[in-house]
């Protein structure tokens, strides 16, 4: 398993990033999100809201893949982030 796609998210709310898996088999699961609690930050799988607006995850993940998949998501999350802090500060010679 691993993680396909890491966008981080800057709006307004807990989530901090969607990001997409890719099993061992190939299959693409689209629509993770990172989302910051108060215990730190998790993994909220792929949801859909029903007709009574209460949100049904659509993927099952068991418990010990999901601490794996947070490990993997947590670490890319904040690899990202100190890519883009330090892109923004690359090079500092240049006057404009």
């Amino acid at each position: 398993m691993k993680i396909s796609r890491m966008n981080p998210f800057n709006g307004t709310g807990k989530t901090v990033a969607f990001f997409d898996v890719e099993t061992e088999e190939g299959i693409n699961i689209k629509g993770f999100t990172l989302v910051e609690g108060s215990n730190g930050l998790f993994v909220g799988v792929p949801s859909e809201k029903g007709k009574d607006d209460k949100y049904y995850d659509r993927v099952y993940v068991p418990k010990e893949l999901k601490e794996q998949l947070a490990d993997m998501a947590i670490s890319m999350y904040n690899e990202s982030k100190d890519g883009a802090a330090s892109e923004s500060g690359a090079d500092d010679s240049t006057p404009f």
